[in-house]
Parts: structure tokens; sequence; C-alpha cells
């Protein structure tokens, strides 16, 4: 399978974000996600490890990228840059890219959900 990383215009993030959200993130088998942060200024940090991600979704008029986690929330002020890897392994559906103006780059990996994905991430068997 031939994959390709393509930058997204600010203009369709939106419509991207919601349309990714309703096709792989529903209720009934809401994803995982890791949160990495790539920062020459703070170096690199782990927000979030498996977290059940619910969805994702961009605001234009507060220009922010909420990633919905099981009992919290992750906020993204201002990106930059979105960029998009789907499918690049077939436990992973998407990884996303988001930049920030300083440069920093935060990584969002998000894996299929549901029972049987929860059982692998913990380090079970089914």
């Amino acid at each position: 399978m031939t994959t390709t990383t393509k930058q997204l215009p600010v203009h369709e993030w939106k419509t991207y974000f919601d349309a990714f959200s309703r096709e792989h993130l529903r209720p009934a088998a809401a994803g995982l996600v890791t949160i990495q942060m790539m920062s020459p200024r703070i170096g690199d940090q782990v927000f979030a490890a498996n977290a059940r991600l619910l969805g994702i979704t961009y605001d234009p008029h507060g220009k922010l990228i909420e990633v919905q986690l099981e009992g919290s929330d992750h906020l993204v002020f201002r990106p930059a840059e979105v960029w998009v890897l789907e499918g690049d392994r077939d436990d992973v559906i998407a990884t996303f890219e988001l930049v920030h103006s300083d440069g920093a780059k935060e990584i969002l990996r998000v894996q299929g959900g549901g029972p049987i994905a929860q059982v692998r991430a913990a380090g079970g068997s089914r």
C-alpha cells in the first residue's frame, strides 16, 4: 500500500477532522492515541500514551485543535500547519503532525480502538 504525507490547507481543517472523527472514532469504537511533543525549547514530552480518543475537532474562531480524550481534552492553540499520513501501518489509522509557529511539533498517532485494541495496548492478549 502506498501512503503519502500531505499538508492540509487551513480552510479544510474543520471539515477534515469532523469527517475523520465520524468515520474512525464512533462512540462504540473510539480509537487510541499517543500524543508526543517535540520542541527545541522543552525537549521531547509524551502527553498521552494509548489514551482513549473520542474525537478531534478544529475551532476556526478560537484557532485551536481540540483532541477529545476520555476524561480530559488536549488543546493545540494556533497551529501553523497540519500534516497527515493515513494508514502507514495496519494498526495505525493516521498520524498527524501539528506544527507550532515556533517550530515545535505535536505528533498524534491514532490507532483503531474497541475492546480488542484496548486489551492489546494494555499488554494483554485475546
